[in-house]
């Protein structure tokens, strides 16, 4: 099974264009309210703290660009940034009976995937992925998959 949210790469180079726009006109509008127009009270922090705060949540999803390759007999991951200097883009393929198990954690808007595989040196190697940016139904359908891979190794190892 093939999962790619790669399709909505301009969307999200949209969204951060337009929240460092929103910033840079915030900082704007901050600044010539404070010592040019004085239209706004205390009120005009708002213009600061809004933007930036976007843009701290975006960036705190994690990763934007997030792919799943379970054809064959290896698995294949990659998660990137939009913004190619800013992480380093992770890329993991490993063998099928590799894989123990996986876990996946929501907390507020973030979405993490852990995967377990077995290691030769350390017994096990957990591998974190971030995948907040992946529909609901993107997300089932990674689960379903995994889950097949875990259940096949099980079997095998009874």
């Amino acid at each position: 099974m093939r999962l790619s949210n790669r399709n909505k790469a301009s969307v999200y180079n949209f969204m951060h264009s337009l929240l460092l726009m929103l910033v840079v006109f915030g900082i704007a509008a901050f600044l010539l309210n404070e010592y040019r127009f004085q239209a706004v009270g205390k009120e005009s922090y708002v213009l600061l703290i809004l933007p930036i705060l976007l843009l701290v949540v975006f960036h705190l999803n994690g990763r934007q660009i997030f792919e799943y390759d379970s054809d064959g007999e290896a698995l294949n991951f990659k998660n990137r940034n939009i913004i190619p200097f800013m992480d380093k883009a992770l890329h993991d393929e490993f063998p099928k009976y590799k894989l123990i198990r996986y876990e996946m954690v929501s907390v507020f808007f973030i979405k993490r995937l852990y995967v377990t595989i077995s290691s030769k040196n350390s017994g096990s190697t957990i591998l974190k992925y971030e995948i907040s940016y992946l529909s609901q139904k993107e997300v089932n359908d990674l689960k379903i998959s995994l889950n097949k891979v875990v259940k096949a190794n099980e079997e095998k190892n009874d």
